[in-house]
């Protein structure tokens, strides 16, 4: 294993860089050549790459974002896509590559290793956390702890006007990001792609709050979950109350990486390069139960956050 490429995929999420750099110093320990290829599976096809050395990754430990940039490409799942894609492996040359990305990158990184017979080893990095095989994955904390933070902020105006305030938060068909920022916030409602929701049942149970004495609503609706529109219209035509909506949209992608993330990429993409030489690929590593594991690139979609919201329930810390 004498020279080997790092790409960065889909969606962006912070500690990414952490993992791209732990991934760069692990390597040149191994006295490996590192290909960085930039503007993730956009720049494998046209072919948009440079080489790097543990200077090209000082600094960027607390960055969000990724440096080596991320562009989709959805042409690579047709023949027509994925012959430059093969063209530029067949200039580089690498024994093998580290994916750092969601499900859809890591469905590319299955094609490298099916179609183009390169070892691959996949680093989960979205903030949805919804890849199987790891408890998180990268940049899931750090957008946790951001719309906590601008949950708790819209809670001080909704208290003090008395408002109602439906706050969208990201993580596509997966809920787990909106359950966990609706606990985290006290928030008097949820509503997740994985659970059926009706908006008179919304509706009833805002009233019976008011009807116990509180004079504020926060309403935590998954972007999969449905329109935050539609159910800030709804609510407003059927309580007569004042309603106010909010998207916090891809502000949860951007930032510094939190302490969790920086510590967990680190050794996500450490471990993920040593994989490689020693000769495993076609694997992702995760995290379960604190301790670093590997499972199968390809693998059914995670189950959703069904027990987090019943749990959180029967804590009565939802209303």
């Amino acid at each position: 294993m004498k020279r080997i490429g790092v790409l960065t995929g889909g969606g962006d999420a912070a500690g990414m860089n952490a993992a791209l750099r732990a991934v760069v110093r692990t390597a040149w320990r191994h006295d490996a050549e590192v290909i960085g290829i930039k503007q993730g599976w956009l720049g494998l096809a046209e072919g948009t790459y440079e080489t790097m050395v543990p200077g090209s990754v000082s600094g960027i430990l607390q960055k969000g974002g990724t440096i080596l940039r991320t562009f989709r490409y959805p042409q690579f799942a047709t023949p027509e896509g994925a012959a430059p894609v093969g063209r530029t492996l067949k200039k580089l040359k690498l024994d093998g590559m580290v994916v750092i990305g969601g499900d859809g990158s890591f469905r590319g990184a299955a094609k490298l290793e099916r179609e183009f017979g390169l070892p691959v080893i996949g680093v989960p990095a979205t903030i949805d956390n919804d890849i199987p095989g790891t408890d998180y994955s990268i940049g899931f904390d750090t957008a946790l702890n951001i719309a906590i933070d601008a949950v708790d902020k819209v809670r001080d105006t909704a208290t003090s006007h008395g408002r109602i305030f439906v706050i969208e938060v990201m993580g596509r068909e997966y809920g787990l990001l909106a359950a966990q920022t609706a606990i985290a916030t006290g928030a008097e409602e949820v509503l997740l792609p994985e659970v059926p929701w009706k908006i008179d049942d919304v509706c009833r149970r805002i009233a019976e709050s008011y009807q116990r004495g509180k004079h504020h609503a926060l309403i935590i609706v998954a972007e999969g979950a449905g329109k935050a529109s539609y159910v800030s219209f709804e609510i407003k035509a059927r309580l007569q109350r004042d309603v106010r909506m909010v998207v916090l949209g891809h502000v949860q992608r951007g930032g510094a990486p939190s302490g969790f993330d920086r510590i967990m990429a680190s050794r996500l993409g450490h471990h993920a390069t040593e994989l490689l030489f020693e000769g495993q690929h076609g694997l992702m590593v995760g995290v379960v139960a604190n301790k670093v594991q590997t499972s199968p690139l390809e693998k059914k979609t995670k189950a959703g956050p069904k027990s987090v919201l019943r749990d959180a329930r029967l804590m009565e810390l939802l209303v």
